[in-house]
Protein backbone atom coordinates (compact mmCIF):
# COMPACT_ATOMS: atom_id res chain seq x y z
CA UNK A 1 0.00 0.00 0.00
CA UNK A 2 1.15 3.61 -0.99
CA UNK A 3 0.53 7.01 0.25
CA UNK A 4 1.80 10.08 -0.31
CA UNK A 5 2.24 11.00 3.19
CA UNK A 6 4.10 9.68 6.34
CA UNK A 7 3.53 9.50 9.92
CA UNK A 8 4.11 12.83 11.98
CA UNK A 9 7.67 12.10 13.76
CA UNK A 10 10.18 13.89 16.20
CA UNK A 11 12.73 14.87 12.73
CA UNK A 12 10.08 16.83 10.90
CA UNK A 13 10.53 20.79 11.51
CA UNK A 14 6.98 21.19 11.99
CA UNK A 15 7.28 24.67 14.31
CA UNK A 16 7.74 26.37 10.73
CA UNK A 17 4.44 24.94 9.24
CA UNK A 18 2.42 28.16 8.36
CA UNK A 19 -0.74 27.93 6.14
CA UNK A 20 -2.85 30.80 7.55
CA UNK A 21 -5.16 29.03 9.42
CA UNK A 22 -4.41 29.52 13.56
CA UNK A 23 -5.87 26.85 14.76
CA UNK A 24 -4.30 24.55 12.96
CA UNK A 25 -0.89 25.78 12.45
CA UNK A 26 -0.83 26.17 16.60
CA UNK A 27 -2.15 22.62 16.44
CA UNK A 28 0.47 20.89 14.11
CA UNK A 29 3.56 23.62 16.42
CA UNK A 30 2.03 22.57 19.97
CA UNK A 31 -0.51 19.30 20.28
CA UNK A 32 0.25 16.65 17.27
CA UNK A 33 2.76 15.33 18.56
CA UNK A 34 1.18 14.79 22.19
CA UNK A 35 -1.81 13.59 20.42
CA UNK A 36 -0.04 11.00 18.31
CA UNK A 37 2.04 9.89 21.92
CA UNK A 38 -1.57 9.72 24.05
CA UNK A 39 -3.37 7.84 20.66
CA UNK A 40 -5.47 10.75 20.18
CA UNK A 41 -5.14 10.96 16.94
CA UNK A 42 -2.51 9.76 13.89
CA UNK A 43 -0.96 12.84 12.14
CA UNK A 44 0.24 12.33 8.28
CA UNK A 45 2.33 14.76 7.17
CA UNK A 46 3.43 15.80 3.45
CA UNK A 47 7.29 16.06 3.52
CA UNK A 48 9.66 18.25 1.65
CA UNK A 49 13.40 17.69 2.14
CA UNK A 50 13.32 21.19 4.84
CA UNK A 51 9.47 21.53 5.54
CA UNK A 52 6.19 20.15 5.76
CA UNK A 53 3.86 21.02 2.79
CA UNK A 54 0.92 19.94 4.34
CA UNK A 55 -0.78 17.63 6.96
CA UNK A 56 -3.94 15.83 8.18
CA UNK A 57 -4.94 13.79 11.07
CA UNK A 58 -7.52 10.48 11.51
CA UNK A 59 -9.04 9.25 14.04
CA UNK A 60 -11.65 7.42 15.47
CA UNK A 61 -15.52 8.69 15.84
CA UNK A 62 -18.95 8.08 15.94
CA UNK A 63 -22.03 9.21 14.36
CA UNK A 64 -25.68 9.88 15.57
CA UNK A 65 -27.69 7.92 13.54
CA UNK A 66 -30.40 10.37 13.30
CA UNK A 67 -28.15 13.06 11.43
CA UNK A 68 -27.76 10.63 8.72
CA UNK A 69 -29.94 10.86 5.70
CA UNK A 70 -33.02 8.32 5.47
CA UNK A 71 -31.45 7.02 2.29
CA UNK A 72 -28.46 5.68 4.14
CA UNK A 73 -30.43 4.93 7.54
CA UNK A 74 -32.04 2.42 6.12
CA UNK A 75 -29.50 0.25 4.98
CA UNK A 76 -28.17 -0.01 8.48
CA UNK A 77 -29.57 -1.68 11.15
CA UNK A 78 -31.75 -0.42 13.70
CA UNK A 79 -29.94 -1.44 16.79
CA UNK A 80 -27.20 0.88 16.44
CA UNK A 81 -27.54 4.25 17.52
CA UNK A 82 -24.01 5.86 17.20
CA UNK A 83 -22.40 4.19 13.68
CA UNK A 84 -18.62 3.72 13.43
CA UNK A 85 -16.46 6.17 11.69
CA UNK A 86 -13.47 7.73 10.73
CA UNK A 87 -13.00 11.53 11.78
CA UNK A 88 -10.84 13.54 9.73
CA UNK A 89 -9.65 15.69 11.92
CA UNK A 90 -7.76 18.31 10.32
CA UNK A 91 -6.17 18.92 6.74
CA UNK A 92 -4.03 22.00 6.00
CA UNK A 93 -1.11 22.90 3.42
CA UNK A 94 1.18 25.34 4.22
CA UNK A 95 1.35 28.69 2.46
CA UNK A 96 4.47 27.84 0.27
CA UNK A 97 2.40 24.90 -1.63
CA UNK A 98 -1.08 26.39 -1.71
CA UNK A 99 -2.89 26.25 -4.87
CA UNK A 100 -1.10 23.52 -6.92
CA UNK A 101 -3.85 20.94 -5.71
CA UNK A 102 -2.31 19.20 -2.46
CA UNK A 103 -5.15 19.50 -0.93
CA UNK A 104 -6.78 17.16 -3.00
CA UNK A 105 -3.91 15.10 -3.14
CA UNK A 106 -3.95 15.35 0.66
CA UNK A 107 -7.46 14.35 0.93
CA UNK A 108 -7.76 11.71 -1.52
CA UNK A 109 -4.26 10.04 0.72
CA UNK A 110 -6.77 10.61 4.24
CA UNK A 111 -9.22 8.63 2.03
CA UNK A 112 -7.40 5.68 0.66
CA UNK A 113 -6.26 5.17 4.11
CA UNK A 114 -9.95 5.42 5.63
CA UNK A 115 -10.95 2.78 3.22
CA UNK A 116 -8.40 0.42 4.10
CA UNK A 117 -8.52 0.78 8.16
CA UNK A 118 -12.22 -0.22 7.32
CA UNK A 119 -11.43 -3.56 6.00
CA UNK A 120 -9.55 -4.25 9.20
CA UNK A 121 -11.91 -2.15 11.86
CA UNK A 122 -15.59 -1.08 11.03
CA UNK A 123 -16.02 2.52 9.64
CA UNK A 124 -19.07 3.65 7.50
CA UNK A 125 -17.74 7.19 7.15
CA UNK A 126 -15.31 9.61 7.07
CA UNK A 127 -16.62 12.47 8.93
CA UNK A 128 -14.71 16.06 8.43
CA UNK A 129 -15.51 19.06 11.13
CA UNK A 130 -15.23 21.91 8.37
CA UNK A 131 -13.23 25.15 10.28
CA UNK A 132 -15.09 27.70 7.68
CA UNK A 133 -17.38 28.23 4.77
CA UNK A 134 -13.90 27.53 2.56
CA UNK A 135 -13.22 24.08 3.66
CA UNK A 136 -17.42 23.36 3.64
CA UNK A 137 -16.63 24.26 0.11
CA UNK A 138 -14.13 22.03 -0.69
CA UNK A 139 -14.97 19.29 1.12
CA UNK A 140 -18.63 19.72 -1.28
CA UNK A 141 -16.52 19.42 -4.54
CA UNK A 142 -15.83 15.99 -3.20
CA UNK A 143 -19.24 15.12 -2.34
CA UNK A 144 -18.87 15.42 0.96
CA UNK A 145 -22.86 15.92 2.80
CA UNK A 146 -24.01 17.82 5.47
CA UNK A 147 -24.84 16.75 8.53
CA UNK A 148 -28.12 19.08 9.68
CA UNK A 149 -27.45 20.80 12.87
CA UNK A 150 -23.79 19.73 13.55
CA UNK A 151 -21.57 21.71 11.53
CA UNK A 152 -20.06 18.28 10.27
CA UNK A 153 -20.11 16.54 6.62
CA UNK A 154 -19.58 13.03 6.13
CA UNK A 155 -18.68 10.92 2.99
CA UNK A 156 -20.18 7.36 3.08
CA UNK A 157 -17.32 4.26 2.65
CA UNK A 158 -19.48 2.73 0.39
CA UNK A 159 -18.47 6.46 -1.83
CA UNK A 160 -14.81 6.22 -0.94
CA UNK A 161 -14.59 2.30 -2.30
CA UNK A 162 -15.48 3.43 -6.08
CA UNK A 163 -12.20 5.46 -5.64
CA UNK A 164 -10.30 2.40 -4.35
CA UNK A 165 -11.29 -1.22 -6.15
CA UNK A 166 -9.78 -3.75 -4.17
CA UNK A 167 -6.96 -5.64 -6.33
Amino acid sequence: MSFITVPLDSAHKKENFNCGKGLLDAYLHKQAKQDVKRRLSACFILPDENEIKGYYTLSTAAVDRRLLPQEIIKKLPPSYSDLPAILLGRLAVSKNYQGRGLGEFMLMDALKRSYFISMQVGSMAVIVDPLDEEAVKFYEKYDFISLPDSGKMFLPMATIATLFPEN
